[in-house]
């Protein structure tokens, strides 16, 4: 399997680590960035080669994996002018990890079937942090077949890689995975700041309740920075807000009702609007203490 031509589009926070550790693992990866100065500074990092263009990654590839914001992008990097399906081989494998809509995951799929290669839509979670300590949660959609052949590479940087079902599958699998998470947060938030309100210690109550039955990762991993006021530790703002949208759409076409997270999703905008963007989705808080963002 090492010998295989691995390549990487999109070297953004999550990108850049997985691809390194594929590197680390064996592979020579060929990347691929929109700016060209993060390829370049992953290539000294990690050794292997940089391409100009998506397409030009993908040339003999046995596998190409991609990583970039929104479904605008994923078309660009795949079917649009240089994109990587324009030079993909025959029985090679394309690997989104994007997070994006189930309908561009179905589309891009049927497209790389007609021309005789895999595609998969396998997004993640775990974060920044997941995927630079390589123990990220990949949610899959595709072909089984296709699924088996990835997973030494899902192994490189993920802890759990599992398939869920057909095109489009891994995808909204990651939308119920945002959607519990934007209920956690504000959940955590209002009880952090009953707790404080209260005259309780904030890290003895999250220390004890963590424990227990109300305990979650977002609580373990974020409840001290909460109370510390500071919120650079993850997961922005601005891109929860992108993917609630995809939640939100979906739900439509599907029938679902979403009231908590609508809530929720009005309360990031609240927080993007008084400045917090590039915050990460603990910021919540805020709105309960009214502190001033800019003066974190």
């Amino acid at each position: 399997m090492k010998n295989t031509n691995v390549s990487f589009v999109g070297l953004g926070v999550m990108g850049y680590p997985m691809a390194g550790h594929l590197a680390r693992q064996g592979y020579s990866v060929c990347v691929y960035n929109r700016t060209t100065e993060r390829a370049e500074k992953w290539v000294e990092q990690h050794g292997g080669s940089l391409a100009k263009t998506p397409a030009e990654a993908a040339d003999n590839a046995d596998f190409v994996l991609s990583c970039v914001g929104n479904d605008e992008d994923l078309l660009s990097v795949t079917t649009g002018n240089n994109g990587a399906f324009h030079s993909m081989k025959s029985g090679s494998t394309f690997i989104d990890h994007t997070t994006a809509s189930a309908t561009v995951a179905r589309k891009l799929h049927k497209v790389a079937a007609d021309r005789h290669f895999g595609f998969l839509d396998a997004p993640v979670s775990g974060g920044q942090a997941g995927a630079e300590n390589g123990v990220l949660t990949v949610m899959v959609g595709g072909d089984r077949n296709i699924f088996d052949q990835s997973t030494p590479l899902f192994d490189c940087y993920s802890q759990t890689a599992l398939l869920m079902g057909d095109s489009g599958s891994g995808q909204l699998t990651k939308m119920v995975n945002q959607i519990c998470i934007a209920g956690l947060v504000q959940g955590l938030s209002e009880g952090l700041a009953f707790g404080i309100n209260a005259g309780l210690d904030g890290l003895k109550v999250f220390d004890v309740i963590s424990k227990g039955a109300a305990g979650s990762w977002q609580m373990v991993n974020r409840h001290q920075t909460m109370i510390n006021n500071e919120f650079e530790f993850g997961f922005a703002v601005k891109w929860m807000r992108k993917d609630l949208g995809l939640c939100f759409d979906e739900a439509e076409s599907n029938g679902s009702q979403l009231p908590i997270t609508t809530i929720v999703d009005a309360y990031y905008k609240e927080i993007q609007e008084a400045g917090g963007d590039r915050y990460d989705t603990s910021s919540l808080v805020t709105r309960l203490f009214r502190r001033d963002l800019g003066n974190n």
